[in-house]
């Protein structure tokens, strides 16, 4: 079963859209819950100054002495209501008996009304118990509101000294906000729930490059290399991230693949020789022989192991100008000088097969190393001398060309097939048909010629058809 782990970038991402989200929700909850609580504090305020305004010219009688208003700040003296007198029906608080006003029908608000010597004149029948004024509240005030236990109020104390109160509870209002407060937690809750699914699912689908990456990345630590990244969203960051990884897969496979061919080519040559020598020695070893045939034997076993020598140097160097460990001069030459030198050296060997070589040199300055490029130009020349026609011709020029020193070795042989040609720089290859290999090469030539072109900075190609011979062009930069 999969462990969750928390320290991932997955779970840290979540907590923290988690964390955003709920902060959010919960703050516009809150605020929506605040607004709504004070909209109908508001309103019930509002109904309670409403009903104030009708009780005021019932509950407060003309004032005698010096008020001369019953509340009224502009000194309007009003006629005592007829409601005050006869019986009181009521007890009411403080041991007094009040009466209700009538012709006032208040529904869910209550009232009541104070003498300036705190005796109740009026309360209505719904009025809570122990119902008191607000000392609070002076003279000439328009009114104070207040909350007593799940009652809202509002008095007001008229200026000939009588107090009135006019309230209504708050009960249906603090249900109404809990039903509202229920619904709001659920809606938050659903929008977190909902919200955090998808962030989930989002992170979930953008780190996926990221969990294939590891899965590919330990499928090839075990060893195989032929796995790949599988990314189908290639625009993203961590798409392209995986199609760079791919690439580095790729050529890492490839540089396995190369070097297990190496190794299997190079020990594939070192056995001849080596089979030569046992072979040889074994078979002088079983009987007596004479001076003649033991000199014979160890003249074979000296070429075997010449054989071997060479391909040894070849593989170090190969390997050094791998590692680029092969030191190479920077020193400024002529690469025409250089290359009438190297055909001066094969002419011999052409001379042999009566092949011309002709030569077409113009003045072309390099640096680097004129040895290392005079290597890879005696090789080159040498090729086209073995795997030339007899009677053929060789063609050899240099000179200069778009900020490169050029050099062009044609030759007039059978040529090289197409599906050959992208391989033929490669170690131990060798065309078979175009371009057997000779007694005693090991195929290294080319691939050390490239080396070491591509280590001055250069570049080799080869053009060849069936027939018409090969053409190798060598580009290094000017001096």
């Amino acid at each position: 079963m999969h462990r969750m782990n928390f320290k991932s970038i997955k779970w840290r991402l979540q907590a923290w859209h988690g964390f955003l989200l709920v902060a959010l929700v919960a703050g516009l909850m809150i605020g929506f819950y605040s607004f709504e609580r004070r909209a109908r504090l508001q309103s019930i305020d509002k109904a309670l100054q409403e009903v104030m305004t009708s009780l005021l010219p019932k509950l407060s009688p003309a004032g005698n002495g010096r008020h001369n208003g019953p509340g009224d700040s502009r000194g309007f003296r009003r006629p005592p209501p007829p409601e005050f007198g006869g019986d009181i029906p009521e007890q009411a608080p403080g041991g007094f008996r009040a009466r209700a006003v009538d012709g006032v029908d208040l529904g869910k608000f209550y009232y009541a009304s104070w003498s300036p010597e705190g005796r109740v004149v009026s309360i209505s029948t719904n009025a809570p118990p122990n119902l008191l004024p607000d000392e609070r509240s002076i003279a000439n005030t328009p009114g104070m509101i207040r909350t007593a236990g799940i009652n809202r109020e509002l008095t007001h104390h008229v200026p000939n000294g009588f107090r009135v109160i006019a309230g209504t509870s708050l009960a249906p209002m603090v249900a109404q906000l809990r039903q509202l407060a229920l619904w709001l937690v659920v809606i938050g809750s659903s929008i977190v729930i909902v919200g955090s699914t998808i962030g989930w699912w989002l992170a979930s689908q953008a780190l996926r490059p990221i969990e294939a990456i590891s899965r590919t990345a330990e499928e090839i630590a075990r060893g195989d290399l032929s796995k790949r990244i599988n990314s189908s969203e290639t625009e993203s960051e961590l798409g392209q991230l995986a199609l760079v990884l791919n690439s580095t897969f790729a050529r890492l496979d490839a540089a396995f693949e190369h070097q297990k061919q190496f190794t299997y080519d190079a020990a594939h040559e070192l056995r001849t020789p080596v089979s030569v020598i046992l072979t040889q020695t074994q078979s002088t070893l079983n009987k007596e022989r004479s001076p003649a045939e033991y000199r014979e034997t160890l003249e074979a076993c000296q070429r075997a192991a010449q054989r071997m020598r060479r391909l040894i140097e070849s593989l170090l160097e190969l390997a050094r100008l791998d590692a680029g460990q092969e030191t190479m001069k920077r020193v400024r030459f002529d690469l025409a000088d250089a290359t009438r030198e190297c055909v001066e050296m094969v002419r011999p060997l052409a001379d042999e097969r009566r092949i011309v070589i002709r030569l077409e040199l113009s003045p072309a300055g390099c640096h680097g190393d004129p040895e290392r490029v005079a290597q890879v130009v005696l090789n080159l020349l040498t090729n086209a001398v073995q795997h030339n026609n007899d009677n053929g011709a060789i063609v050899v020029s240099t000179n200069p060309n778009n900020g490169f020193s050029t050099l062009i070795v044609s030759d007039s042989g059978p040529g090289i097939a197409p599906e050959h040609l992208p391989h033929l720089f490669k170690r131990f290859y060798r065309a078979d048909g175009a371009r057997t290999s000779s007694q005693g090469r090991s195929g290294l030539g080319l691939a050390i010629s490239s080396a070491i072109i591509h280590a001055h900075g250069g570049s080799i190609e080869v053009n060849s058809n069936v027939g018409d011979g090969s053409q190798f062009t060598v580009r290094l930069p000017l001096a």
